[in-house]
């Protein structure tokens, strides 16, 4: 773009291309296999991945949404889900952070001009990373949003305080959520180590510890006017965003349920004891506990094929945004939410009710599959999701398009 401040103070390898699905899905396999090892104390002493968010980078993943006519993967959104659950069940917190990133590239798609398809597409094929700064922390609601873009001559001036700005601290470019002097709600997209940006790593919760979801702090700073893409339109027409963006946060949840139940059934093989007043040897020859390990099972194989069919389901409103598949597809993706949000908590709660005392060792550090489940499950009601899946079958009424459903 001929505005836009390009990032100078970084020179950085040329990210692989990736033309295929299947060499997304090897090179996400490949990834989870060098970032398991050291998930366990990544997580327990915070250390932050800023080496693997680069691996990530110059793997390729970050360009596989772009679409074809751009020199893109144009990856069907089954596929993409299953990167990020590979990703996430190595490690949820790298899982999680590219999620803002492809909700990004799908706002371009679908609301950006000609020329910032262009540039920010090729920024991406190169590896280079979008996090967004939305949510605030003052207002009462959330989703509300009281950030103020207004005209500064030919460009604009931002000020303001964002928090949960996952990925932030990695990224090379931030997408600012704004209203403008209409009211409409607009990304603006700027360099991360731009003027007046200050990104500060403050994330506090217990779970998902390593995604520096902190706050950004802006300060006055200057937006060219071609940076700027009109986001409220996009939940004027039946669309795609909200149940991408949903899709996305239902595969980090069934990482971290595949997690879980991994860890679970390697303890109780090798490690958990029998039950002497019972009669049982091995833990694993217990009935009931064969039972609930079937339970689990069952339930992440459902929440995986309701995942993949979701996906399905968006790449026809992709492809065909008329109303009544973009409602088909945002009601399947809340389906998969349910079922990947329970997933996650059951194995992760299973982990422990069948591995026994032993497995909540704090130098194991097993809770983390926990802490992670329960604090990502919560990133948006999942309880509305019955409501909505129920009022449309009862009702015929479908919430108003959102970033969340």
């Amino acid at each position: 773009m001929s505005r836009v401040i390009h990032l100078t103070s970084r020179i950085r390898p040329v990210a692989a291309y990736l033309a295929t699905e299947d060499e997304a899905i090897d090179a996400a396999k490949r990834l989870a296999a060098l970032f398991a090892d050291g998930a366990s104390l990544r997580d327990r002493e915070r250390v932050l991945p800023h080496h693997e968010m680069e691996q990530v980078a110059q793997s390729g993943l970050l360009g596989i949404t772009v679409p074809s006519e751009y020199g893109g993967t144009d990856i069907s959104n089954p596929f993409l889900a299953e990167v990020v659950a590979l990703l996430s069940e190595a490690d949820s917190s790298i899982g999680q952070i590219p999620q803002n990133h492809f909700y990004i590239l799908e706002v371009l798609r679908l609301a950006g001009t000609e020329e910032q398809k262009r540039y920010f597409f090729a920024r991406a094929l190169a590896g280079e990373h979008f996090a967004n700064a939305l949510a605030e922390p003052g207002p009462q609601q959330a989703g509300q949003i009281t950030t103020r873009m207004v005209a500064d001559g030919v460009g604009f001036r931002i000020t303001g305080r964002k928090y949960y700005t996952t990925g932030a601290l990695f990224c090379d470019w931030i997408a600012i959520f704004a209203r403008d002097a209409e009211d409409r709600t607009v990304m603006a997209i700027v360099p991360r180590d731009a003027d007046g940006v200050t990104v500060v790593d403050d994330w506090a919760g217990f779970g998902q510890r390593t995604t520096a979801s902190g706050t950004v702090v802006i300060d006055n700073i200057y937006v060219p006017a071609d940076a700027v893409v009109r986001h409220d339109q996009l939940f004027e027409q039946p669309a795609t965003l909200g149940s991408l963006g949903q899709l996305l946060h239902a595969a980090v949840d069934l990482g971290i349920a595949r997690a879980a139940f991994t860890d679970m059934i390697q303890f109780v093989r090798t490690r958990a004891r029998g039950h002497l007043q019972l009669g049982i040897d091995k833990a694993s020859d217990d009935p009931l506990t064969i039972a609930r390990a079937g339970t689990v099972a069952v339930k992440i194989e459902a929440a995986a094929a309701m995942l993949e069919r979701a996906g399905r389901k968006v790449d026809i409103a992709q492809v065909s945004p008329s109303q009544q598949v973009a409602r088909e597809a945002s009601l399947a993706v809340a389906a998969a939410k349910v079922l990947t949000t329970e997933a996650a908590i059951d194995a992760s709660n299973a982990l422990f009710e069948l591995a026994g005392t032993s497995s909540t060792d704090e130098k194991l550090n097993l809770d983390r599959h926990w802490r992670n489940a329960r604090t990502h499950t919560v990133h948006d009601p999942v309880r509305w999701k019955y409501h909505a899946i129920g009022d449309f079958h009862l009702n015929d009424s479908m919430p108003a398009p959102s970033g969340i459903f």
